[in-house]
């Protein structure tokens, strides 16, 4: 009998194990990758713990901030994540299996009904000393033309200029609203780890951002204030501005950024505002989801406002 009763228990206990076991796999953080049936790919970035027992976890949209999963459950060797309920459209879920200790592949649902292709590998740990020497400082910027600058995005707006030696976008606020979509602009050279310097002169309602490696955005103006790591100086939806920092709109600024590895510091005007912080994945509007590839400096023209950036100076590792 207390063999049996024991058999039992087992019996009874081992689809949860092997539950267990299978989620565990999927545990981390992921650099995503969507394939729609028509159009370009695009990156998006996931994170799942494991938390008493129960699966939580984030999702990095295309854009905006990150948002947090809904539930995640296992069915069979797939996991199940439910991304967002439904609302304005249906609900978004994402169906996942494993493809090897460190690559994902799924499919999106919107409802029922099979939307674009997943996939995925495991983010990058990125973890890097600081160097011990740097170069001299560089600029990227010649104040003369865009050279060593390229649109992208919506390049037959595209509304970026060289003049009085400042990097300027020309896509003001129509009325009092947002002006047309206009093009984003890169370097065309690709950095890993570097100390960057630039200054920028935004507007009040103004609205840019400056991506690290094309990935990871650090706010330039404001988003109405409505949340704080939205607004200037933000690590855009992970680290606010400190609490009592001036959004400082309508003047220079200047920022001095260091990023190696994943981990970035950010000086405004001499005051600390982020201190060796991980940033853990890439934030909405990344070229890509591939963090450990060197990347372009990206700065933000499809929004609104004239943002006006000068003196851009690069330094790299010895």
């Amino acid at each position: 009998m207390k063999t049996t009763l024991c058999a039992a228990l087992l019996a009874a206990a081992l689809p949860w194990a092997l539950s267990a076991q299978s989620a565990k796999a999927f545990l981390g953080r992921w650099d995503m990758t969507v394939t729609p049936a028509t159009g370009a790919a695009y990156p998006q970035w996931m994170e799942l713990v494991d938390k008493g027992g129960k699966i939580e976890g984030r999702v990095q949209p295309r854009g905006g901030g990150w948002r947090p999963v809904q539930g995640a459950v296992m069915d069979g060797a797939k996991m199940i994540i439910a991304v967002s309920p439904a609302g304005r459209g249906p609900a978004v879920s994402w169906e996942l299996s494993k493809t090897g200790k460190n690559a994902l592949t799924g499919v999106e649902k919107r409802g029922d009904a099979a939307g674009p292709r997943l996939a995925g590998v495991r983010a990058p740990k990125l973890d890097r000393k600081m160097p011990k020497a740097w170069t001299a400082p560089r600029a990227l910027f010649n104040g003369k033309d865009l050279t060593g600058w390229e649109p992208i995005g919506n390049v037959s707006n595209n509304k970026w200029v060289a003049r009085d030696g400042e990097l300027v976008n020309d896509n003001p606020e129509v009325e009092g609203r947002r002006g047309p979509g206009a093009a984003n602009l890169k370097t065309t050279e690709k950095f890993q780890d570097f100390k960057l310097h630039i200054e920028v002169n935004c507007p009040e309602h103004g609205n840019s951002g400056i991506y690290l490696r094309g990935r990871y955005e650090v706010q330039i103006g404001t988003e109405g204030g409505k949340l704080p790591d939205h607004e200037m100086g933000a690590i855009y939806s992970h680290y606010p501005p400190p609490a009592e920092a001036e959004l400082g709109l309508g003047q220079w600024t200047s920022f001095d950024i260091t990023l190696v590895g994943r981990r970035v510091t950010v000086v405004r005007d001499g005051k600390m505002y982020h201190d060796n912080v991980e940033i853990p994945g890439p934030t909405g509007g990344a070229l890509d989801s591939n963090e450990g590839e060197p990347g372009p400096f990206f700065l933000q023209g499809d929004h609104h406002g004239v943002i006006r950036y000068r003196n851009i100076t690069v330094q790299t590792p010895r």
